[in-house]
């Protein structure tokens, strides 16, 4: 009986199919790719090896909810830092569907630091260097949506968005007061503008009256 020639595949080209995929987000079909090749003898080693196989398992691990297969793959493989950024997002993300099954509901900010904490990002995707989350948008983000509820935020509140944001206490007691110092000027600003113009464009004032309005308005009046 006649039998098809078998095709065996070298790590680069394997790696060259996944990275494809991957960047297509065609998920599935990288999934079936990984679990159906066929690999030339001897290659074995060299496919369990290769960053970019490693990463596409550790990518189709994720999107199938195989967390415990995920973590093994990010925790037992060192990764260059190109990859890191995809790979700590994984982590993370991974641990709050966790905790959120854990806990029956969506997680707050507060309760993501905490899971961050729990869960520290392993060195294998992570320089070891701290990340500063300092005026990042999302941080500003949840600080401007802070500020409209509360500008003057307790020590309470204020531990509890340190807490949520990265940052201390008086990073964010300091951006509060900055930002209603900010706020207090514009205002202010905005007062003299719908000031000058109601009452420097009307008809009715004389010209002295208006001459006297604007030395009482200039910045270098007492």
């Amino acid at each position: 009986m006649f039998q098809l020639p078998t095709l065996n595949f070298s790590p680069e080209q394997v790696a060259s199919v996944c990275e494809t995929l991957e960047e297509t987000g065609d998920i599935e079909r990288l999934g079936r790719f990984l679990w159906s090749l066929p690999v030339a003898p001897g290659a074995c080693e060299a496919i369990n090896k290769h960053e970019s196989i490693l990463r596409a398992r550790a990518v189709v691990a994720f999107h199938t909810g195989n967390f415990r297969d995920l973590y093994h793959i990010l925790e037992n493989h060192k990764f260059t830092k190109d990859s890191h950024g995809k790979l700590q997002a994984m982590w993370l993300e991974a641990h709050y569907q966790e905790a959120e099954k854990l806990r029956g509901r969506p997680l707050g900010p507060v309760d993501k630091y905490r899971v961050r904490k729990k869960f520290p990002l392993p060195r294998t995707i992570w320089d070891g260097e701290q990340k500063t989350h300092c005026f990042k948008e999302r941080t500003r983000s949840l600080l401007r949506e802070w500020y409209l509820q509360d500008p003057y935020p307790n020590p309470s509140k204020k531990r509890e968005l340190a807490q949520a944001t990265g940052l201390t206490p008086t990073q964010v007691g300091n951006w509060f007061k900055n930002r209603r110092q900010r706020d207090r000027a514009a205002a202010a600003k905005n007062r003299l503008a719908i000031f000058l113009f109601f009452f420097l464009f009307s008809p009715a004032l004389s010209k002295s009256l208006k001459m006297l309005l604007l030395a009482a308005t200039s910045p270098g009046s007492d």
